[in-house]
């Protein structure tokens, strides 16, 4: 399965394995050019270790993982990003002794081709209390502070598909939907998402499509309607 003009993003037959653990199962899943997928299911399911084979944070036992054409498997990290692929890890990982506008510097590279270029000044303006704190260092902010600023890193790598995982897990309702709307601005600015969102109301909400993982396979992909109206899928693989 390569990339094709509708996909930019393709990870096709994707296997993974922490030492004797089998953890992906020959995961198949495509992102379209300005698109937001959700990929949702429970702890362990297998979605975050997706998304860091994707920036070969761990490695594809078997699989192809394909940006635009371009095969990614294999690749370090940085390449990967260079390439246009950027993430926004769970746990945030600021650079705590640098203040805000120092950790956005950080981020700063030249865009890609067919990638949307962005500024520090943009980041102010999704988040203006991050303008507030810009002299302030990172490791003194609140994690929904933290969480803006790593989002924001990340998108200053002007990537062509933005990786996102969990980003409202553990903040305040105010700033879950602050960071939900800025989800929906990036996107509609050009920038593909694959998200990995627990709170199903936000992941339905700003995606036009999901996939449902279920012990390291995707087990259901289609709308958001087309989710919802299942309830025994849902129970089966989404119920706590």
């Amino acid at each position: 399965m390569s990339a094709t003009p509708q996909n930019l993003l393709s990870i096709s037959d994707l296997h993974v394995h922490y030492g004797k653990s089998h953890v992906l199962h020959g995961v198949n899943l495509n992102i379209g050019h300005n698109e937001v997928v959700s990929l949702l299911g429970r702890n362990g399911a297998g979605r975050s270790t997706t998304m860091k084979a994707v920036m070969g944070l761990v490695p594809a036992s078997a699989g192809s993982i394909q940006l635009a054409g371009r095969e990614l498997t294999g690749l370090r990290p940085y390449r990967v990003s260079r390439a246009g692929v950027g993430f926004v890890p769970e746990e945030r990982e600021v650079f705590a002794n640098l203040s805000v506008e120092e950790n956005l510097r950080m981020g700063q590279q030249e865009p890609t081709p067919g990638a949307t270029a962005w500024t520090v000044e943009q980041m102010f303006e999704f988040f203006p209390r991050l303008r507030e704190r810009r002299n302030t260092g990172a490791g003194n902010l609140s994690g929904g502070e933290q969480q803006m600023l790593t989002l924001c890193r990340s998108l200053l790598g002007c990537p062509k598909v933005l990786l996102i995982d969990e980003p409202t897990e553990g903040l305040a309702p105010k700033i879950v939907a602050v960071v939900a709307e800025a989800i929906r601005d990036i996107h509609h600015r050009g920038v593909s998402i694959l998200l990995v969102e627990q709170k199903l109301t936000i992941a339905l909400k700003v995606s036009s499509r999901v996939c449902v993982m279920g012990h390291g396979q995707i087990v259901f992909e289609g709308t958001p309607q087309a989710l919802t109206d299942d309830p025994d899928l849902m129970k089966e693989w989404l119920a706590v």
